[in-house]
């Protein structure tokens, strides 16, 4: 078991704070683990709305939820958006006694229908799936090779693992990806799906895709929309402002989990991952996934230019703007890239991440920094 302190606070202070806290993320990311630090799951203030009896007990919430006190959780709320007016109806209650825990596992649609009934009344929690701190440093290959998804981190052996997450897929292309809208068949579907495994830190195209399973652009576009609020793929945009330059607009693709990615792209093992033409691309975006864990960042986006120039991460954290490139190298150089990013985006500072063991200056606002080193660091 490997215990999430530093999590368990943040949702213990925003249970202090607020009536109403929203956790979000993707389905097996410890969600549920969380939220039974806090309420047991037999509990009369725990309602799984994967649970029939849960949802029988709750076919009048009003009724079910008066009258309760402490904490109150309600898990997979995205199966109910009916529930979002009742729960403003009992946060607003002078005489209210009670905090409400929500959980859910589908980002866009379930901050839309809150924000609507909710407004000003909830605090929202993102949780991902293991991250490195959280495993411990030594770990990093381990972690980099299964994810942090809790039972394929877990598992007895690499096998075991692997076979988690086929199954995952399997499951969330099956069950999940239908009741989020997409009637596609799983074959198409996981075809789909190891398409994005190549565009894996790429420039995103419609057009491949489409053409390739035979439906319209806005449709591709649609599932990789439906994925990224699955928290499966994260889509981070272009920045662009008037530089005098032809600069890129459109997103690059990254899944968020590197244990998916790999299952994807048919690697089980450590020879098999470092042997694969895409080895570089996955540790860029599982390291860039622990930076923006530790970080927190306010706005994310890339940058690059027609001309060649570019930067992996552009973080703006308090108004200042972060610059980070992931360099799976061995000593990493400065390079004419990294000058005119620095120089054009007019950053506080670049650091270069790399899976190295030593930090050292580049130029001046430039260095290269392990990334075990700086996660650890916080970032600060």
């Amino acid at each position: 078991m490997i215990g999430r302190t530093a999590l368990e606070e943040r949702i213990r202070l925003a249970l202090g704070r607020s009536r109403i806290v929203v956790m979000t993320g993707p389905r097996q990311s410890g969600k549920t683990t969380l939220a039974r630090r806090f309420v047991p799951a037999d509990s009369a203030s725990y309602f799984d709305l994967e649970d029939p009896v849960s949802l029988a007990r709750l076919e009048q919430p009003m009724t079910a939820m008066t009258g309760l006190t402490g904490i109150v959780v309600i898990d997979e709320i995205q199966r109910r958006p009916d529930l979002f007016p009742v729960l403003r109806v009992l946060a607003d209650r002078e005489d209210s006694h009670v905090r409400f825990l929500i959980l859910g596992s589908a980002s866009g649609s379930l901050l839309r229908q809150s924000s609507e009934s909710l407004a000003g009344r909830a605090e929202f929690i993102g949780i991902t799936p293991f991250r490195l701190p959280e495993v411990g440093l030594r770990m990093e290959r381990k972690h980099w090779r299964r994810g942090g998804f809790p039972r394929s981190f877990l598992a007895g052996d690499e096998e075991s693992s692997a076979a988690w997450r086929r199954d995952f897929i399997r499951a969330f292309l099956e069950r999940d990806l239908p009741q989020l809208g997409v009637r596609a068949p799983f074959p198409a579907m996981h075809r789909f799906w190891s398409m994005l495994a190549h565009y894996h830190g790429q420039i995103w195209r419609a057009s491949d895709p489409a053409r390739t399973l035979g439906v319209s652009e806005p449709t591709v576009r649609r599932y990789l929309d439906i994925l990224t609020e699955s928290f499966m793929i994260r889509q981070l945009p272009p920045w662009h402002e008037n530089l005098g330059k032809r600069q890129v607009k459109s997103p690059k693709l990254y899944f968020t989990d590197s244990g998916l990615l790999h299952e994807m792209l048919g690697i089980r093992t450590s020879d098999d991952l470092l042997k694969h033409p895409r080895c570089g691309a996955s540790w860029e975006g599982y390291a860039m996934e622990e930076v923006i864990a530790a970080l927190r960042p306010d706005e994310m986006y890339f940058w690059a230019t027609h001309n060649g120039a570019e930067l992996d991460l552009l973080a703006i954290k308090d108004g200042k703007r972060l610059g980070f490139e992931f360099k799976r190298a061995d000593a990493p150089k400065m390079t004419p890239s990294m000058r005119i990013a620095s120089e054009d985006l007019a950053l506080v500072s670049l650091t270069v991440v790399y899976p190295g063991t030593r930090s050292y200056s580049l130029h001046r606002g430039v260095s290269v920094k392990p990334l075990r080193e700086l996660i650890s660091s916080r970032i600060c």
